[in-house]
């Protein structure tokens, strides 16, 4: 039977549990901590690409500074040798659950508060990454994790960049980066990418959770990153009429073709969410419009089916992920083929032009205006002061900002205005900030002083106060073993209810002295030593002449008396394992006399 693979001499590689792109993910267990973890690593074939290398190290950089809930965490990384080739891999938290693209697979249909549970869940952790500036990129049904708990995490932020670094969403060698049936307009046109291109793809999601659908599907992956940029969804509830009007507008509006149509941050799409699930009406009005406008160009109805048949929901093919543009291998022996991709590309071209120009000619490219303008929606979670600054220069009057809590908006920054971010309003309008307070306060709770106490007393005294209890050791020359040192939050400390105490308790100093064992019992003996941090070892034996004691008793230690030690050092004791035979009185000499040999012969 072969050997399991080691990584890194701690990780012992089990099964595949999956398989991407560019990497495998292996379920493995890290021998140092005894627990089970998941394993990423490049595929061999791929590691001598540069290009390849770079990604995978990025999406560990993305991923670690990552700290949230509903982001699965990376624990370490590394790189083992295969010939003279290093293979990087990540070691990441292993959650026993899902991906939202086997739950669809299995064509379990999802009642619309739970797409909805499930989407709040994706937009925490967007929420998190967009807040220290970091653009996923990538958001799929292959990429958010359902545990068995029913919670959401989110994974592979390997193409997740910088929003400062965004500026270019196709690397030097123009390639368009991410899956295609969830890719935004502006990545599918190789625009600038913020925030609101991970918004797009949530919509997506969202789409297919409500339907069993994506929102476009096709042929190729050209086809389908057409359709994004050009053509209008069909609204989900044209899909099944089972789902709710409130599915229309939020949907479209988060894939509105254009950034500033759509939810402009995680938390304004979670507060739409909230209050459809609190059973209010949505706040989206950009869906009304499309509904209400002009039909999607390119696709139409033809006809029908006998018995007017409703349109039937089927499985989507696999994810598409986006060719580099400039890859062309098998092209010249493929015939047909590749000349009809070369003919999609140079299509999609001119579409995109042609669709950048009938925007520029629509937003009134090289006329007039009027004195009209839109409340930024750049003002949300945006600091007051700078959020009166450029509405200010916008030309709008300022009036007296209103305070309120919030969970989701940090103390200080913008929540929304009245009139609503995105309202066009004449200059001079007044528009009222609605700013966060912050979290509403909680009751605090007092850390209780538990120094120099028992752990055991010190624990009890904590989890009487509602606090859960974690516990670190470290040697301490002055505290008694066992015994508390500190505590984190100190002593005194006003915390919130339930809040994790970190004990520090004494292991001993960090030099000891081996007490005098001999002529102890074996019980007290392993007990002093023990007491004193140290492993009591037991070798029973006769004990020599000069050292009689009764049987179960001590007559030697190892190390001997005083002998300097640290803590969890073993020593040990021979117990004496029989009864000693009172000596001979011919065979010693008599005291005082000496016993010479052939003495009075």
């Amino acid at each position: 039977m072969s050997q399991p693979r080691l990584l890194g001499g701690r990780y012992e590689l089990d099964t595949v549990i999956g398989r991407g792109g560019m990497a495998e993910v292996y379920r493995a267990r890290d021998l140092r901590l005894d627990r089970v973890v998941a394993i990423k690593t490049l595929r061999s074939d791929l590691a001598r690409d540069p290009t390849f290398q770079a990604r995978f190290r990025r999406e560990a950089q993305s991923a670690a500074s990552l700290n949230h809930p509903s982001v699965i965490a990376v624990y370490d990384t590394g790189e083992d040798m295969i010939g003279d080739t290093p293979i990087p891999y990540i070691v990441m938290e292993y959650v026993d659950g899902s991906t939202l693209r086997d739950l669809l697979r299995e064509n379990r249909a999802l009642l619309p508060e739970k797409a909805l549970e499930i989407t709040d869940g994706i937009l925490r952790a967007l929420d998190y990454s967009h807040r220290g500036g970091i653009v996923h990129r990538d958001i799929k049904p292959a990429n958010v994790m359902l545990t068995r708990q029913h919670e959401v995490k989110v994974m592979d932020f390997g193409i997740a960049r910088a929003m400062a670094d965004s500026a270019s969403t196709m690397t030097q060698t123009a390639q368009v980066i991410g899956t295609a049936q969830y890719l935004s307009p502006e990545q599918a046109q190789a625009k600038r990418v913020d925030a609101r291109s991970d918004i797009y793809s949530t919509g997506c999601v969202l789409y297919e959770l409500l339907t069993g659908r994506p929102p476009f599907t096709g042929d190729s992956p050209v086809a389908i990153a057409y359709q994004h940029v050009r053509e209008e969804p069909v609204p989900p509830s044209q899909v099944d009429p089972q789902i709710p009007q409130w599915a229309d507008a939020m949907v479209l509006k988060a894939m509105a073709k254009d950034p500033d149509h759509r939810y402009q941050n995680a938390t304004e799409f979670r507060q739409e969410i909230q209050r459809v699930l609190q059973g209010q009406p949505v706040a989206s009005t950009a869906a009304s419009t499309m509904l209400m406008g002009a039909q999607p160009q390119g696709t139409q109805v033809m006809g029908g089916y006998p018995g007017g048949a409703h349109t039937q929901v089927q499985r989507p093919m696999d994810d598409y992920t986006l060719p580099p543009a400039h890859y062309d291998d098998g092209l010249d022996h493929r015939g047909g083929a590749g000349k009809k991709a070369a003919l999609w590309i140079a299509l999609a071209v001119v579409f995109i032009g042609g669709a950048a120009l009938v925007g520029w000619m629509m937003s009134g490219g090289g006329g007039g205006g009027d004195d009209k303008v839109p409340v930024p929606t750049s003002i949300v979670n945006t600091q007051e002061a700078a959020a009166k600054a450029q509405l200010t220069k916008l030309g709008f009057t300022v009036g007296t900002p209103q305070y309120n809590y919030s969970d989701d908006v940090d103390k200080g920054f913008v929540i929304t205005s009245t009139p609503k971010p995105g309202s066009t309003l004449k200059k001079g309008a007044s528009v009222v900030l609605l700013v966060s307070r912050g979290s509403k306060p909680v009751p605090k709770v007092e850390v209780p002083d538990v120094t120099g106490k028992p752990y055991t007393v010190a624990k009890s005294m904590l989890e009487e106060k509602g606090f859960k209890v974690e516990k670190s050791v470290q040697t301490s020359d002055s505290v008694p073993r066992l015994s508390v040192i500190s505590t984190d939050p100190t002593a005194g400390s006003q915390v919130k209810p339930h809040s994790t105490v970190t004990v520090v308790i004494s292991n001993g100093p960090s030099n000891l002295k081996v007490p005098a064992l001999f002529n102890s019992s074996k019980r007290a003996a392993c007990s002093k030593l023990v007491s004193l941090g140290l492993t009591c070892k037991v070798q029973e034996g006769t004990p020599p002449p000069d050292k009689q004691v009764a049987t179960g008793f001590v007559y030697d230690q190892s190390p001997g008396q005083d002998a300097t030690v640290a803590p969890g050092d073993t020593v040990t004791i021979f117990v004496a394992q029989q009864p000693t035979q009172p000596p001979n009185p011919t065979d010693s000499p008599t005291p005082g006399i000496p016993n010479f040999p052939n003495w009075g012969n």
